[in-house]
């Protein structure tokens, strides 16, 4: 399933959707953090980042761990090998980031609403959520950056 679309390794083609959603997603987050006057601008685009963000991140692990089974399978060995699993390692870790930010990201927007049918909750929850959501975009982009990095070394690093 995670393995080819059309010919191409699905791999190559969802890194390019993570690149753009990781990091929407944590700025988008930031932003509602700090404009509380363009909350309700932003709401929406939010929400939606925040389940697809990781859903892009999960198709990216799991394609990334097909597409470096069929490398293995092929006979790759040594540097480029230590590269990949570097990468992947830093995949991995990007997705135990962004999923939890999704979560507490849905979980700002609920408690930010005002809808009526959303319990009043304790004063201190909106000041703790946020700056989770802070804490977790900004690992978001530290560990999108560095997996990127290091699968574009992988890739281009050993062939320029």
């Amino acid at each position: 399933m995670f393995e080819e679309i059309l010919g191409l390794p699905v791999h190559v083609l969802v890194v390019h959707a993570v690149v753009v959603f990781v990091p929407l997603l944590a700025v988008l987050a930031i932003g509602y953090v700090g404009l509380p006057r363009w909350r309700h601008r932003l709401d929406w685009a939010l929400g939606i980042l925040a389940v697809v963000a990781p859903v892009t991140a999960f198709v990216a692990v799991e394609s990334g761990e097909a597409f470096t089974d069929a490398l293995v399978a092929r006979g790759f060995q040594g540097e480029i090998l230590d590269q990949i699993f570097e990468h992947s390692r830093y995949g991995d870790i990007l997705f135990r980031i962004v999923v939890p930010l999704g979560i507490v990201a849905i979980a700002l927007l609920v408690a930010t609403s005002g809808h009526p049918r959303v319990p009043r909750l304790p004063a201190l929850v909106t000041p703790v959520l946020a700056v989770a959501v802070v804490a977790l975009a900004i690992a978001a982009l530290i560990y999108v950056y560095l997996t990127g990095h290091s699968g574009a070394e992988a890739v281009w690093g050993t062939t320029l």
